[in-house]
This record gives C-alpha cells, structure tokens and sequence, in this order.
C-alpha cells in the first residue's frame, strides 16, 4: 500500500533536484525519498534541501536505496545521460533505455502499486519504455510531455498580447521534439476564439505572425541550454502541476505523454495528447478536435516516434 504523501525521486541531476526543491516548497508531501547512482550528490542534495524546512512545513527528505521507494505514491524518473558529441539520437536513446531497464527493475522489486511520472528525455521514448517493462497499467505512467511546451507558448502568446498567460488556452501535442505542433484550431484566449479576438486587440497583428511563435516555443530549449546550459526551473514547475492533479484529485486537463489506444489513429504508442489526470494518473485521454493539417502534423509526429521506437529493437530483451 503506497503513502498518498511520500514521493521518490530517481536521479538528482539539475532537473531531479530542482524538482526536489519545487515539490518541498509545495507542501504537498510529507517525506522524499531521493536516489541516485551517486549516493553522495542525493546526500548532499537531501541535506541542502532539510536546511530549507526551518522556513517551510515539517518534512522527511532523505537519501535512500531503491527499498526506500517502497510505499512511494508517485515515483518520479529523472536519470539518464547526455547526448555525447557525435552521437546520434537512437545511440542516446539505446544508453537511457538500458539506464531505465535497470532503474524499472530495482523498482518494480519494492513497489508494483506507485505512479511512475517520467521527467527525462526524449521523454514520449522512455515514458513508452517504462509503462512496457514495468507491465503497469498504462493509467499508471505517465511522461511529463508537452505540458512544458504549452506553458511556453502561453507565456509567449500572452506576452504578445498583452494579457496574463493564464488566459491564453491552447495545446501543444505530439512529440515533446522537434515533430510536435500547436493545436492553433481551438486557441482562444478567456473563451474568445484567437481569430476573433486578433481583429479588436492592439497587439496580435495578422494570426501568420502570431503562429511564428510557435518556432520560438520550439527553439526556447535550445536558447536555454545554449546559454546557461540546461533547463529545469520551468520542467519542475510542469512536473509539480502534475503531481498536484495527481495528489489533489483535481482531474485537470493537460497535454502529457500516455500511451494512445486508437486516438486520432494512433495506436500503442507514447506522445502528448490532453488527458484528464487525478488520483488514478491518466483518467481519460481526450480527442480534441483537429484541422486537417493538424492531423496530418500529428500524424507526422506520430511516425516519427515510430521510427525511434522501432530503432531500439527493445522489446526482442524483453
């Protein structure tokens, strides 16, 4: 039986300690286990974080062994390596999924009932690889998707418009790459459709240019890394929105990667689609509606997934 308000977090890199961090400051969890091939950075990172709890709620944050994930509600996936100069992507992806292969095994000893919530990339790939080896039900593994990417393109939406990000609604779906694509068909910002609302603001100029977002949206990882050479404030944040429907029950719709049966054509594969999330993980995932070339973009997106997965031969181990 798994404690609703314990958490664990594997990999303790930039992105898995800017989560710890995000998720300590949310109240949400009484204990955090934290693990790591490098059992001195998850002990240091857990005693950084415990000299933080004088200011916040009461808060058991440790370094542990996988055993210490056993009654964890919600396992979060944040190990893996990165891309070496001159690698190609299915030689990164062959690393990270025998880095996972370990990982699900060591965890799935201790605990068959947790919620596994994948952080790292290329994240539709290895949230695909973690539902199949685990054998969880596919309600139950989740990937953090394109849930950043919307956010993204909220924030640069709103910029342009003037208004709070909060009230621009869209999607971005598919492939948390260089394949995904924004869902610009049902964009509105507060109920008002985008083309309707672009012809009485000050701010949109033509909706041509206002769709050249979306490359920014795209690009801004690169940015990032380029410059400071990672990315993982607004992953944490994205990954404690999550939790928190998770957690609360909320039964929010966002655009994470779970495995699609039959939507949009697409079967037994990992991407981004909007889907209710709360207690159970993935609730529901949602058809939305579609133009047709969104679907056909999605569909691109969809193959090119394909290919990766087929590139692994993964499951001839399995």
């Amino acid at each position: 039986m798994t404690n609703i308000k314990k958490v664990g977090i594997v990999g303790c890199g930039h992105v898995g300690a800017t989560i710890a961090y995000t998720l300590m400051e949310s109240g949400m969890f009484t204990e955090m286990a934290l693990v790591d091939i490098n059992e001195a950075k998850a002990r240091g990172e857990a005693m950084d974080l415990n000299h933080c709890l004088p200011f916040l709620s009461p808060m058991q944050i440790y370094q542990s062994s996988y055993t210490g994930l056993e009654d964890a509600s919600i396992i979060i996936l944040a190990a893996g390596v990165n891309q070496k100069e001159g690698e190609t992507r299915p030689e990164l992806l062959h690393r990270n999924v025998e880095i996972f292969r370990g990982i699900i095994e060591r965890i799935t000893e201790v605990n068959k009932d947790c919620i596994l919530l994948v952080v790292t990339n290329p994240v539709d790939i290895l949230t695909y690889v973690t539902q199949k080896l685990s054998g969880f039900p596919a309600h139950r593994v989740i990937g953090s998707g394109t849930v950043l990417d919307t956010a993204r393109l909220k924030y640069l939406v709103g910029s342009r418009l003037r208004v709070d990000s909060r009230n621009i609604h869209s999607f971005i779906i598919g492939e948390h790459g260089d394949s995904e694509l924004a869902v610009w068909s049902s964009a509105n910002v507060s109920g008002i459709d985008l083309s309707d609302y672009c012809p009485i603001s000050d701010n949109c100029g033509s909706l041509s240019d206002l769709y050249g977002i979306f490359d920014h949206v795209k690009n801004s990882a690169y940015e990032i890394i380029k410059n400071k050479g990672a990315t993982y404030y607004a992953i944490a944040q994205a990954t404690k929105r999550i939790i928190r429907s998770i957690i609360n029950d909320e039964n929010a719709i966002l655009p994470v990667s779970a495995l699609v049966t039959g939507h949009y054509g697409i079967n037994d594969l990992c991407m981004s689609v909007p889907a209710v999330i709360g207690r159970r993980g993935v609730e529901q995932v949602l058809d939305i509606p579609l133009n047709e070339d969104e679907k056909t973009r999605l569909a691109h997106s969809a193959n090119t997934l394909s290919e990766l997965v087929d590139s692994l031969q993964l499951f001839a181990k399995v």
